[in-house]
């Protein structure tokens, strides 16, 4: 009897493992395709993918489209949405448009219908037989959301597709705006084109996912149970341990940085490490000993990336960088790489401003390396520092201005201390970000689109009815006064807060109705992590106290 309650007590956990929902995650590794089961914290096992292995194309139809347009450069009016059609809610606002990426991103399958586009047929056909596509993407008639597809060929499909680099740098934006936080876990490594269909026929019974690429180009393909919005944030930590680490190349096109290094400090001379000897002006490989005015020496290293230039009879070093690399180079003098979630915040911060302050020369950016803008690493980055750079490519702030001290926090300027004391309590990068900066929203760096328009009278007056409002708040049990947060205009739907951006969301500052909304919703903010902050009730009766007794 012993034995057998033994054996109960072993097998109650494994089955409810087994009971526990899972993804299966199709993706490149090396030569192999490669299929892993997650549940929502590990890897639960790893195979080859199977042949056999197929699912339903879902919204991934849309993708083709793109590819189709983008490759062989063909134009078309931008979608206008009139309200008639119901699925214009995947497309825009009544009486606005959307455009090619746009449409892509947020999946407005209205854009994409082959008819509009005046696709035909024998020209579909044509085109991908030409990419020695499978049978299933060469007729137009199969390209629906019921069409099942074998994996490994949609992967295959994914590693050569025209218009891939436009597609994958535009895909970042579904992480981005996904809801939830799979953008904590997942940092940039994700560009996915989401999708969702009915399981087995079932209208009732949905299953969704992902394909795309990792930031690096290789293809990855998703599927679970429930909606992909669902899939992707219930997924996210899991997938994020389950993913290669990024890896930053360095012929990488992510565009390029000119930086004149030590701007305010002149030099002497520069020689070469190997025979003593001065160098020569132009590009520099090997290392060199820089002798400055003041007598300082420092050594450094190029690997073609420094140029050596005179000024009058002064030398001048100059680095010609690329992006990433030069917000690897800024962590390392400026930073450090531990803990992690500080130094992901610390390279959004960089990379935001390095976009806000520095000057276009030609097809780069211009920055001086010095104290009163930021300080630039001589060589080249070591690895841990790139791969913080990596994991956070191509990510910025949008809708405030960036700034950042290593202990002297202030209005939209981080601390870097600071950040080091949030990641060690547990906060991931973009949460320190949001604290920092709450007017500001993690964004694409071609495209940074702010989601805050903000109410600047509403925000003044809260902080000043905070003063007049702190007697009767402090008697209330789980009340923190909090400074950090952002007032933002409401385009739809009822006021609300976003705790994790520190944001209000209301309509407008012009009645007493606003001014009850926006103390509202403060309240819910103000009691965040206490039982009373979801109690609408207590919350609604403490804001008419406030307002009206």
């Amino acid at each position: 009897m012993r034995a057998a309650g033994l054996l109960l007590l072993i097998a109650a956990p494994l089955l409810a493992l087994a009971a526990e929902p899972t993804l299966q995650l199709a993706r490149r590794d090396g030569q192999e395709d490669v299929l892993l089961t997650l549940n929502r914290q590990q890897v639960l096992s790893r195979q080859a993918l199977p042949a056999s292995l197929s699912a339903p194309l879902g919204s991934l139809w849309k993708l083709f489209v793109y590819a189709y347009q983008t490759d062989l450069a063909r134009t078309e009016a931008p979608y206008h949405c009139s309200g008639r059609d119901r699925e214009e809610v995947y497309c825009c606002e009544p009486g606005q448009s959307v455009d090619r990426g746009q449409a892509l991103v947020k999946s407005c399958g209205l854009y994409f219908a082959p008819q509009r586009l005046e696709i035909t047929p024998a020209a579909w056909r044509q085109y991908w037989q030409t990419q020695q596509a499978p049978d299933w993407l060469t007729e137009l008639s199969r390209l629906t959301p019921e069409t099942r597809v074998p994996v490994h060929e949609l992967l295959r499909v994914l590693a050569t597709l025209p218009g891939r680099d436009q597609a994958q740098n535009l895909l970042l934006d579904v992480t981005l705006n996904a809801g939830g936080d799979p953008a904590g876990a997942l940092g940039s490594v994700l560009r996915v084109k989401t999708w969702s269909w009915h399981e087995n026929g079932d209208a009732q019974t949905r299953v969704g996912g992902f394909a795309g690429w990792l930031s690096d180009g290789s293809p990855v393909w998703a599927q679970g149970a429930g909606t992909s919005k669902t899939v992707l944030n219930q997924y996210a930590d899991a997938l994020a341990a389950a993913l290669p680490p990024p890896a930053l190349s360095r012929t990488a096109d992510d565009g390029c940085v000119v930086v004149k290094l030590f701007s305010r400090y002149p030099l002497t001379s520069v020689m070469r490490q190997e025979d003593g000897q001065t160098a020569a002006q132009g590009m520099l490989r090997g290392r060199y000993d820089v002798l400055f005015a003041n007598g300082n020496r420092l050594a450094l290293e190029s690997r073609g990336e420094l140029f050596l230039t005179r000024e009058g009879d002064a030398p001048r070093l100059t680095a010609r960088l690329t992006r990433e690399e030069y917000v690897a180079r800024v962590i390392e003098r400026e930073a450090k790489t531990e803990p992690e979630e500080a130094a992901k915040a610390m390279a959004v911060a960089i990379r935001s401003y390095l976009q806000q302050n520095a000057r276009r020369e030609g097809e780069c950016l211009l920055i001086d390396d010095s104290s009163a803008s930021q300080r630039v690493a001589p060589s080249p980055a070591g690895t841990a520092a790139r791969a913080i750079a990596a994991r956070t490519a191509s990510l910025v702030l949008a809708g405030t201005t960036v700034n950042y001290h290593y202990d002297n926090a202030g209005e939209a300027r981080m601390s870097w201390l600071q950040a080091v004391e949030q990641a060690k309590s547990g906060m991931r990068y973009n949460a320190i970000l949001a604290q920092a900066f709450p007017r500001g929203n993690l964004s694409r760096w071609d495209n940074p689109q702010a989601s805050c328009q903000p109410l600047p009278d509403a925000e003044a007056w809260l902080r000043g009815r905070q003063r007049d409002w702190r007697i009767t708040l402090n008697r209330e049990p789980g009340y923190v006064a909090t400074e950090v947060f952002a007032v933002c205009r409401l385009a739809s739907g009822r006021p609300y807060t976003d705790r994790a951006q520190r944001r209000i969301y209301v309509r407008n500052f012009y009645s007493l109705q606003d001014r009850l909304d926006l103390t509202h919703e403060y309240l819910h903010l103000a009691f965040d992590g206490y039982p009373s902050s979801q109690d609408e009730h207590y919350i609604e009766s403490l804001t008419r106290q406030l307002l009206l007794e």
